[in-house]
């Protein structure tokens, strides 16, 4: 009978034994890493980071090397359109992607008259002496730039006869001119169009 006793014993720590393994087992767990409450942290920590990282909006839209580079594409784009519009074909060609609808009615209209009369146009472009921003405002997300060039060319205008309407072919003429590009800032063209020529 001893025996059985001491054999029931021995079950029986080895059962409470086994109960309080499988108890700390329980609330210890195995730890590799952040676990229990440490990744809900560890998440709120990472998002906080992200938003803190997420793209800061340019406070100043047009700063100074915004028109630096502005004023390079507009001293080329006039270039394109004085040169496009008074060259003898009577048609626009190359500046067609540089002028809103509004203007490109404007010009090509005035071009369709001239053809009309039966006069062509020949220019040099000489160079443009200055460009200066006189203004730029941004309505929404449209940008507006008002510019006033200073240039130089040789224009004249003939007929059909190729003889003198206006102008002279062997001077040099300066011209004065103040346009208006625009461009959507929330676009990814970069490119600016003219929507006016105020003079």
């Amino acid at each position: 009978m001893n025996y059985s006793f001491e054999y029931i014993d021995i079950i029986l720590l080895a059962m409470i034994a086994g109960f309080i393994f499988l108890r700390l087992r329980g609330i210890l767990g195995k730890r590799t890493g952040f676990e229990g409450k440490a990744p809900a942290e560890f998440n709120k920590i990472i998002n906080e980071i992200k938003s803190k990282k997420s793209p800061e909006i340019k406070k100043n839209i047009f700063d100074e090397n915004d028109k630096k580079e502005f004023l390079k594409g507009a001293k080329i784009a006039y270039e394109t359109i004085i040169t496009d519009f008074s060259d003898n074909d009577n048609k626009l060609t190359t500046s067609k992607p540089l002028l809103n609808n509004e203007i490109y009615k404007q010009f090509n209209n005035a071009l369709k008259e001239r053809s009309a009369r039966g006069h062509f146009a020949e220019i040099t472009f000489i160079g443009i002496n200055s460009a200066v921003i006189k203004e730029h405002k941004k309505i929404d997300k449209i940008l507006n730039v008002t510019v006033e060039f200073i240039a130089e060319v040789i224009t004249c205008i003939k007929d059909k006869d190729k003889k003198i309407v206006s102008g002279d072919p062997e001077k040099i003429k300066k011209i004065y001119d103040t346009w208006v590009f625009s461009r959507d800032t929330t676009s990814a063209n970069p490119n600016w169009q003219l929507i006016n020529t105020l003079t």
